[in-house]
């Protein structure tokens, strides 16, 4: 970023925050007040309202981002007009341009700006792009991940040298919904809801989405995770990782397979069943054994006082059956499931709790959590364990934000076609993750400072957020010889986010 363009946003920076300030702004009432307005039809001027997808395109050119789907994903016998990563990213940019179907394809292939910003000549249309979708089978999705994966692993070796750490791979299933009634493959779950039932795998540190699998929305969710589990290791041990950790719920304690990925030298914390034979265990487990459990946070100095619960107060006053969490407390045995050859930790969580009926005390009761771990204790503690198991909750966050940017639905008609759009809708949530991590926290104390908080900042914002703030932002499309100008026609403070990310996507990638 030059002299000039910082003069430019400081200037305007502080002409915003003139205007906003409660001490100097204008006050009027009322605030706002409708003018008269006139259209006119621009004979030259051409712009768009998704100025920051000039960003997408610079990291898919950084990345080499075609080559790697082109060679991955071979679909077409010709390339006439499009190759398969043209379609690929025509799906992705449509929901990086505000896009939350494939009918608003329709919409971006007649926006001349639009096509001249991507520098294309035209953009096959939503007709098209379903018809592309369709022509996958699993094993060429499986090939089409593993070309985005290739370009994945790109991107991390940009990474600092902490960030190759620890890898934390997390698998979950979530539902699909549709009301769709001719939908192949679709199954009905045990809450009756119709749709499809697709496995998601994702690393924890950065929210990235390693794998993902369509599956029937009858199906467990554990089905087929090992494979793909497997899949994200061998991915993870390429990339450089030196510790590579597995996290799943109680449908993913796969016991046939826990042997394999200690001898890997990879660990896990995962769920597992309250069956007959852990809870007796747990029953006859001395109270010597047992922990306090205490998950209070220190209350800051200057906090604000907790609301009233105006739910509780709903359930007492309707006398539902209410249960009530008393207290906790942890404990851990050695255990070996019957598919295994050797112990493991089995870390317990008891909860105590107080079963209510209106104000009426019904009885007490308990209930257990069961984690298996491969992890000594002497280098993680039973009490790390819980939290590195409650830790996956944060999953859900970003299957919400997969569903939010429209990558997680079901707009076709087969189940193999709306695996293949899903995948490729994916990446509009991983384009804008790289966006984040390609930025370099380097230079003195304050730059460091500055551009460590834009990459956290950019990494952990929703993708509603990041269209709003960085991707909607109107832009003048210039077209010379050589060179595509989006030149910004509006100012707002993440307007200083963006540019910084462009000077850092553009640097030179480490090999």
């Amino acid at each position: 970023m030059n002299a000039k363009v910082r003069r430019q946003l400081r200037k305007r920076n502080q002409r915003i925050r003139q205007r906003i300030d409660k001490c100097e702004g204008i006050f009027q009432s009322p605030a706002i007040r409708p003018t008269a307005t006139k259209f006119e039809l621009s004979e030259r001027t051409q712009a768009i309202s998704c100025g920051g997808i000039g960003l997408i395109m610079q990291i898919v050119k950084q990345l080499d981002l075609r080559k790697h789907i082109n060679e991955a994903a071979s679909v077409f016998k010709m390339n006439l007009p499009y190759d398969e990563a043209d379609h690929v990213f025509n799906i992705a940019m449509n929901l990086l341009a505000g896009g939350t179907c494939l009918e608003h394809i329709e919409l971006r292939r007649t926006d001349e700006a639009y096509l001249n910003a991507l520098g294309a000549q035209r953009i096959p249309d939503p007709t098209t792009a379903g018809d592309f979708c369709r022509r996958f089978d699993s094993f060429k999705i499986m090939q089409l991940m593993q070309g985005i994966n290739r370009a994945r692993l790109k991107v991390w070796k940009q990474q600092p040298d902490e960030f190759l750490d620890q890898a934390t791979i997390e698998a979950d299933g979530t539902m699909v919904e549709t009301y769709g009634e001719k939908k192949q493959g679709i199954g009905i779950n045990h809450k009756g809801q119709w749709g499809y039932h697709p496995l998601v795998i994702t690393l924890a540190e950065t929210q990235e989405l390693l794998y993902l699998a369509n599956r029937s929305g009858n199906r467990p969710s554990h089905e087929n995770s090992a494979m793909y589990f497997n899949s994200a290791i061998e991915l993870c041990k390429e990339a450089g990782f030196r510790k590579i950790r597995l996290r799943g719920d109680t449908d993913f304690s796969s016991t046939t397979h826990l042997d394999h990925w200690d001898r890997e030298g990879v660990t896990f914390v995962l769920g597992y069943d309250a069956n007959k034979t852990l809870v007796g265990i747990a029953d006859l487990l001395p109270q010597s054994a047992w922990n306090t459990l205490s998950r209070q946070r220190p209350m800051p100095e200057n906090g604000r006082a907790k609301r009233p619960n105006y739910k509780e107060r709903i359930v007492v006053a309707n006398e539902y059956e209410n249960q009530i969490l008393q207290g906790e407390s942890y404990a851990e045995f050695d255990y070996q499931p019957v598919a295994c050859n050797r112990k493991y930790r089995m870390v317990i969580v008891r909860k105590d709790i107080k079963v209510m009926r209106g104000q009426q005390h019904l009885f007490d009761t308990q209930k257990y959590f069961f984690y298996i771990t491969n992890e000594q204790e002497k280098e993680v503690s039973a009490r790390e364990v819980i939290r590195n198991g409650n830790q996956r909750c944060d999953q859900e966050n970003t299957i919400s934000q997969g569903k939010a940017c429209g990558a997680l639905s079901a707009p076709l008609d087969t189940l193999e076609s709306n695996w293949a759009y899903m995948v490729m809708a994916s990446l509009a949530w991983t384009l804008k993750l790289w966006s984040g991590m390609l930025v370099r926290v380097k230079g003195n104390p304050n730059q460091r400072r500055v551009r460590a908080e834009v990459r956290r900042k950019v990494i952990r914002m929703e993708f509603s957020t990041y269209l709003n703030s960085l991707m909607l932002i109107p832009a003048q499309v210039i077209r010379s010889a050589r060179q595509l100008k989006l030149r910004l026609l509006a100012y707002r403070p993440s307007v200083d986010c963006l540019l910084t990310l462009s000077d850092h996507i553009a640097m030179p990638l480490r090999c």
